[in-house]
């Protein structure tokens, strides 16, 4: 199988462009100030419209068109153009529930730069002035070498030198927008259509990126809070053009698809009118057409997150003092309550209607339940199950759980059961609610494994990863863990997908892995251990394997692709040679040295080689008809030297001397740094610093026992693969660490063809079997 190999782009180097106009629909985006909501979708080739939902007098969106694209994946880029003064905009514009546009604060034109002389300047074009029209259907026209601000013209006329822009964007207000703060007693929404859209002139043509990456096996996820602002033709042609396939796993978010209502000086979730607010309906129903066209799915994912502003307070998990569960993002989220009837039909119901969304755009149903979970204090391990509805629901008085981290008693630990059992009932409801809109949907469920199975934390997986979740709860186990990826512990992630598939009995057929994400632009190297979780997940078999997330991608330049060749070359199975048939092996170790002989007789020798490479001929081991048997069947398996596969050396095979059993102390291992925490097992062969050394890649399941300063460790390691020990917790520095263990040697049939004479070997002549050595 091939490999993965990636790189991050930070421009295009020759790859493929093309050219696009000025102002295509497809690279506007919107902004606007929280709590209202907006969105942009193309609408035709040349059209595009915005919805807006308004709850105050001074919510403005912002229809925005940038000089630099600062959104899309370099190899997809537009290039950067600030001199728009050799282009003229034309489109016809139609809106309702907007300011008009012959309205003061009516639909105008900011351009954001610099004039002629360098210092930064705005103009405010009013499109009334170039309308031809009525207020709400007009064809407007835009020379940017002949285009003022001002309102009256050509009284006001404030002259646009438009050489130097950074953006300019189309302003969306309300009837009644006033700059002001008066909450609305309800939404307001409003459109915007512009159709008909063209740009002429010799500055008109734009170059962009149209780089087409091979498919390589991987999937992409998305969250909405993060790409609301792009119009879904853009995100989702970016996906397939940077090679994902399959689903899109699509996290709905928890800030921007809800309605609001005003109360006290706030706004809180709401059903009134709907349950999606208007331009988030529009959004998605666009993006769910524009997966299906593309031949991708989507995985709708809904968490039990939700912004803080905007959640009522008893919908809230909280701690034993109160204290709401509350994320570290700015401004912070909150979590709800699977103890609370109005929290959890309120999710069923937007489950719903994002299902009901993929439903009508006529793509298979799947749907994710994202993260559930009760939240733990990072700084103190209290655990937030004592809202009212959850202490209600669990007796009343719950017993005290100051901190889930370390032993617990038995009535703490029969808390977090119930805990757990509450989580699971709720999940299930919430799949049951999607079933019954979908029958035919296929669920999901995402666990975050160093939250869930924190080590130290043992117990709360109880809570966090209830057996009520255990296969066939959900058709699909999803597993993340992004903070043991960018860290560097691989182990960590091995161990912990190894306990939740111990834990809930999914197999890994039934199993999709999230890889990343990379938080800020300066931790871009974090990709290459990203990368290599991913390939791992591939290689155990996962369903699916997720890159989370697109924005980072884009931003970072993350581009994926196959390493073709050499890794088709290196397939190993592992397993153990007949047994029998190789104890009778003839061994040949062999090194490779450069010798140079001078005149006078004296050598120079160079070794190639710092361990030596074996050959095996395990001929003298076939005594009998079921032994060559036995070695045909095991030779095709292989497929002849295609393969690899485990062999047990006669003469060597332990950290010690042959005949003894391995201990703890046998072979060194290395010391301690601190910070370190995955070593390799290592064979020596003399004393001291010219000792030679021997890298172990095949241990004996079961035989690996390790020391630190001389004591054994039970506990706290585990073997990684390829002969890697990894700890817990990295050894303190100076630690000196010792291993003993049993090993294979990974070999291979040194030739395609097997010759077996069955007359000679019957007159007692030994077939030869010849294996060689190969390096991992």
């Amino acid at each position: 199988m091939s490999g993965l190999g990636y790189w991050l782009a930070d421009a295009r180097r020759g790859q493929e462009a093309r050219f696009m106009k000025r102002f295509a629909p497809t690279h506007w985006t919107v902004n606007f100030p929280r709590p209202m909501m907006a969105s942009v979708v193309t609408t035709a080739p040349d059209a595009l419209r915005a919805d807006a939902v308004f709850y105050g007098s001074g919510d403005l969106a912002g229809l925005i068109w940038e000089a630099e694209d600062k959104w899309s994946h370099p190899l997809l880029a537009y290039e950067t153009s600030r001199d728009f003064r050799d282009c003229v905009l034309r489109f016809r514009w139609r809106s309702g529930g907007l300011k008009r546009l012959d309205e003061v604060h009516g639909p105008t034109l900011t351009i954001e730069g610099r004039n002629a002389a360098g210092s930064p300047r705005s103009w405010y074009v009013r499109l009334w002035n170039y309308a031809n029209g009525s207020a709400e259907d007009a064809e407007i026209t835009l020379d940017f070498a002949a285009l003022n601000g001002g309102f009256l013209l050509p009284g006001e006329a404030d002259p646009v030198w438009a050489g130097d822009v950074d953006r300019m964007f189309i302003s969306l207000t309300p009837p009644d927008y006033d700059a002001g703060s008066t909450p609305f007693a309800a939404g307001v929404e409003g459109w915007a259509e512009l159709s008909n859209i063209r740009c002429d002139g010799a500055g008109s043509v734009l170059g962009v990126g149209d780089v087409m990456v091979p498919e390589h096996g991987l999937s992409m996820a998305t969250g909405y809070d993060d790409c609301f602002n792009q119009t879904p033709e853009r995100v989702v042609a970016a996906i397939h053009a940077l090679g994902y396939r399959g689903d899109i796993n699509h996290y709905v978010g928890m800030s921007h698809y809800f309605r609001l209502e005003p109360l006290g000086g706030g706004f809180y979730v709401s059903l009134a009118g709907g349950v999606l607010n208007a331009p988030c309906t529009a959004w998605h129903d666009d993006f769910a057409r524009r997966a299906k066209a593309l031949g991708l799915g989507v995985i709708w994912s809904l968490s039990y997150e939700l912004l803080d502003a905007h959640c009522w307070n008893d919908w809230k998990q909280r701690a034993e003092n109160g204290d709401p569960a509350l994320t570290g993002w700015s401004p912070p989220s909150t979590l709800l309550s699977p103890a609370h009837d109005g929290a959890m039909s309120y999710l069923r119901l937007v489950a719903g209607a994002f299902v009901s969304i993929g439903l009508g755009a006529g793509i298979p149903i799947k749907f994710q339940v994202g993260e559930p979970w009760w939240w733990v204090m990072p700084a103190d391990g209290r655990i937030c199950i004592y809202d009212d509805a959850a202490r209600l629901a669990f007796g009343g008085s719950p017993v005290s759980i100051p901190d889930v981290r370390g032993a617990l008693s038995g009535a703490q630990t029969a808390l977090l059961d119930q805990a757990g059992a509450m989580l699971a009932a709720s999940t299930a409801a919430l799949c049951a609610w999607v079933k019954g809109v979908a029958p035919g949907a296929v669920t999901l469920l995402l666990a975050y494994l160093p939250t869930v199975l924190d080590p130290l934390a043992p117990e709360a997986k109880r809570a966090n990863m209830p057996v009520g979740w255990a296969w066939p709860a959900f058709d699909v186990l999803q597993l993340e863990d992004y903070d043991w990826v960018t860290e560097g512990r691989p182990s960590r992630t091995a161990r912990g997908i190894e306990l939740a598939t111990t834990r809930l009995g999914y197999p890994v057929e039934e199993q999709h892995y999230f890889s990343g994400f990379v938080l800020m632009p300066e931790q871009a190297a974090q990709w290459a251990r990203i990368a290599d979780a991913a390939e791992a997940a591939v290689q155990r078999g996962t369903a699916a394997t997720f890159i989370w997330a697109l924005p980072q991608v884009a931003r970072d330049g993350f581009t994926c692709f196959r390493l073709q060749g050499d890794d088709d070359m290196q397939a190993f199975d592992d397993v153990a040679f007949p047994l029998a048939i190789g104890r009778e092996a003839s061994l040949a170790p062999a090194f490779s040295t450069q010798i140079v002989e001078s005149p006078s007789g004296h050598e120079r020798r160079s070794s190639d080689w710092a361990d030596a490479r074996l050959s095996f001929d395990a001929g003298p081991g076939v005594r009998s008809e079921a032994d060559i048997g036995a070695l045909i069947a095991f030779f095709r398996a292989r497929r002849g030297a295609a393969r690899g596969f485990r062999f047990t050396d006669p003469y060597d095979d332990r950290s010690c001397g042959m005949g003894e059993v391995p201990g703890p102390l046998d072979q060194r291992l290395g010391i301690g740094d601190g910070v370190r925490t995955e070593f390799g097992l290592q064979r020596f062969y003399g004393q001291g610093e010219d000792a030679q050394v021997r890298r172990v890649t095949r241990p004996v399941a079961g035989s690996i026992r390790i020391a630190v300063d001389g004591v054994e460790m039970t506990a706290g390691w585990s073997h990684a693969g390829l002969g890697v020990i990894a700890f817990d917790e990295a050894p303190g520095a100076g630690a000196v660490l010792t291993a003993g263990f049993r090993f294979d040697v990974p070999v291979r049939f040194a030739e395609d063809r097997l010759d077996i004479n069955r007359a000679t070997f019957a007159a007692g002549e030994a077939p030869s079997v010849p294996l060689v050595e190969i390096r991992e």
